[in-house]
């Protein structure tokens, strides 16, 4: 399992996306027409709109705009009624009048975004095509609702992509990006660690983070539509953002090599940790998505534990009471966050054996 074989996934997964949203449109387009629709263009537009890259997101994205648009029209077709407009200054008029509460209630609930351009439409649309603005708005409910159960229906038939699917790869994609980034740490120990290549090394793992944190809460909209039980995605999302946060501390611990008294008997033990943790890592990564049970944390264990009793040995044999203060922290923050992250890898191969006995 590696990096490579993930962003073949993703290709295939782009192109899966590209199928279901050309698909999408084509049969929005042939519905409007046998349905007569005056414009077919925004069916089609809507379809566009709400197919999103995984069932969750498609599911938000076709709500958040039936919500827009339904109070778009009724707040439009509403104002177009009541306030006569047959002149140039009457319709500016209107237009502000539709526009301006709906911007208002679209800043304090941005799911409403469709609702100004809809009432928009339902406004001019009638200067346009000779029409009452009834009918206008009649005609905008029809388009918008071939698109956006076209588009639903073609994101849940038409390989489907799930969120629960899409977790479990940046979950992976997650653990391989530290895994690459420990011994790179590690090193800091031995030659000291810029700050630029500490951020480097970290900005990659936050940002998957930070999309993951996305892709669950899409995953809690699609939950309901699911015939299968899934696993819960917190404890899985909060494991990896606690591993994110030891390896910062290690980062932040390794930005200056350790005194010269410690760092030949601590070198070795220090590697053997960063190597072993790198391994669990990776084969961690690989369980996830092959939906088996995490790898053995035995030789990471002990890895930990001699670098632990190394330390504990330093201390006994006196070579840490003359260490300047800022070295000691250093270097207790280091073994504070190495037995850290040992309970996080416990608590990540529960999740990941949540995630192998349940089909996401």
């Amino acid at each position: 399992m590696n990096l490579g074989r993930m962003d073949i996934r993703k290709l295939q997964g782009a192109a899966a996306f590209a199928l279901r949203l050309t698909a999408g449109a084509v049969l929005a387009l042939w519905l409007a027409y046998r349905l007569k629709v005056t414009l077919p263009l925004w069916s089609v537009l809507t379809a566009l709109a709400v197919m999103q890259i995984s069932l969750g997101r498609s599911l938000k994205a076709t709500l958040d705009y039936f919500a827009g648009t339904f109070g778009g029209v009724l707040w439009g077709g509403l104002i177009a009624v009541l306030v006569p407009h047959s002149g140039e200054a009457s319709l500016l008029l209107v237009l502000t009048l539709a526009i301006a509460p709906l911007a208002f209630a679209t800043a304090l609930y941005p799911r409403l975004a469709a609702a100004p351009i809809t009432a928009a439409i339902v406004v001019l649309i009638p200067q346009i095509l000779h029409t009452t603005p009834v009918a206008s708005a009649i005609e905008r409910v029809i388009e918008v609702s071939i698109g956006g159960l076209t588009g639903l229906f073609v994101s849940f038939v038409l390989m489907p992509w799930s969120a629960f699917q899409h977790i479990r790869e940046i979950a992976a994609q997650s653990l391989e990006r530290m895994a690459t980034a420990v011994p790179a740490l590690i090193e800091g120990f031995d030659q000291g660690l810029g700050e630029a290549e500490a951020h480097r090394l970290q900005d990659g793992i936050g940002q998957q983070l930070n999309e993951l944190a996305s892709v669950t809460a899409e995953a809690e909209h699609e939950r309901p539509l699911r015939l299968s039980p899934d696993p819960l995605t917190g404890p899985l999302f909060r494991s990896l953002l606690r591993l994110r946060h030891d390896l910062v501390i290690i980062g932040r611990a390794a930005c200056a090599p350790l005194p010269e008294p410690l760092r030949a008997p601590l070198k070795a033990v220090l590697a053997a940790a960063g190597k072993e943790a790198q391994k669990h890592l990776q084969g961690c990564a690989a369980a996830l998505m092959s939906r088996q049970a995490a790898p053995s944390r035995k030789p990471l264990d002990l890895a930990l534990y001699n670098y632990t009793a190394e330390i504990e040995a330093l201390r006994r044999d006196g070579r840490l009471r003359d260490l300047p203060v800022e070295a000691l922290e250093r270097l207790f923050a280091t073994a504070f966050a190495l037995e850290q992250m040992g309970h996080n890898l416990e608590d990540l191969e529960r999740c990941i054996k949540e995630w192998a006995r349940r089909r996401g």
